[in-house]
């Protein structure tokens, strides 16, 4: 990987270095038209989680220069134009990192190297009750210092998956029907604006590829076929976010939707993990949300978007009442303490 100095970054965001180090490089041709782009290959070499290098990515995409094309990951190359793909390892090809940037993905790491596990852990729980995480604990189940641990818990607590309470003890949960309605109701607020201002943005190349994956799984979803049809319904949740919700050019916005999602698509993915059925109606509504974009009907998609939150939160709830009744798992981290 070949380094080289450069003046510090200006953006300070872990996706805006990383979005900053795949511009300068695809930009000056370091890497060829046509290569696939992986998240996880670039964050293993930036040192970083998946999440930055996949806003890294669709910002890329929205400049242009970066696309969709039939596989997985993104290629570099400007949409319509014809490419074959390339499959390289980065660290053949030697990408340029200023020096700056290295610098601060590095000091990133020792955190991040166990925040995504952390994240994980906490969110399996929410839906159990309300847990302790002790600080010294935490330090010795990940060999790491309080310091580290205590920038993992100040990013949970950002995120609104963790606080602390009177006492100074950091808790995480319960995810309650009452809690699972105040998210929803900033979701109803805030996501349908979002597609507003997002929609004429939207390049409609990709809402007929979204709009053509969810019709084809529309016909072949079956709430029978388990874990990977439960994958495949989060997948979907996530797809139609991120292409028609998070591409709003309101960074704020942005921000206040991913703060008060994760702890809702956290709590949905561990109600599925349980063996609670998936429900073919949200694909559905995925796909009007889409079609209804593609119509230049924007307004129409937005009263439909909010339509998809009212019913996702009544099914939320539904499935909350029957996990009330479940015993705790086994699989809980053995640094979450249970507190009620």
């Amino acid at each position: 990987m070949t380094k080289r100095s450069g003046d510090p970054p200006r953006a300070s965001r872990r996706y805006e270095m990383v979005e900053e180090v795949l511009r300068q490089n695809i930009v000056g041709r370091r890497v060829p038209r046509g290569l696939v782009l992986l998240e996880g290959p670039i964050a293993a070499l930036m040192q970083t989680s998946r999440a930055p290098v996949k806003i890294a990515l669709r910002h890329l995409e929205a400049q242009g220069l970066v696309r969709r094309f039939n596989g997985r990951g993104y290629m570099v190359g400007r949409a319509g134009e014809a490419l074959d793909p390339i499959r390289r390892d980065l660290r053949e090809i030697g990408l340029s990192i200023p020096k700056a940037i290295d610098d601060a993905m590095q000091s990133r790491a020792s955190w991040e190297r166990i925040y995504e596990t952390v994240e994980n852990d906490v969110a399996a729980c929410l839906v159990f009750g309300r847990y302790r995480l002790i600080e010294a604990e935490l330090a010795d189940h990940f060999k790491v210092s309080r310091t580290v641990v205590r920038d993992v818990l100040g990013r949970l607590e950002e995120r609104g998956l963790v606080e602390k309470n009177q006492n100074s003890h950091w808790t995480a949960g319960p995810l309650s029907a009452r809690s699972i309605r105040e998210h929803f109701a900033l979701r109803k607020i805030l996501e349908p604006q979002a597609l507003i201002s997002a929609a004429p943005l939207i390049a409609r190349a990709r809402l007929s590829e979204v709009f053509a994956r969810f019709r084809q799984a529309e016909g072949t979803f079956s709430s029978a076929r388990g874990e990977g049809e439960a994958r495949d319904l989060e997948a979907f949740e996530t797809l139609l976010i991120d292409t028609c919700v998070l591409a709003t050019p309101n960074e704020r916005l942005r921000e206040q939707i991913g703060r008060n999602l994760l702890p809702v698509l956290a709590a949905e993915r561990i109600l599925r993990q349980l063996g609670l059925p998936s429900d073919r109606t949200a694909i559905t509504e995925h796909r009007l949300i889409v079609e209804l974009l593609l119509q230049d009907a924007i307004a129409a998609a937005a009263a439909m978007l909010e339509a998809h939150l009212a019913a996702a939160e009544r099914r939320n709830i539904a499935q909350l009442k029957i996990v009330a009744v479940l015993p705790e798992p086994r699989s809980i981290a053995a640094y979450l303490t249970r507190l009620d």
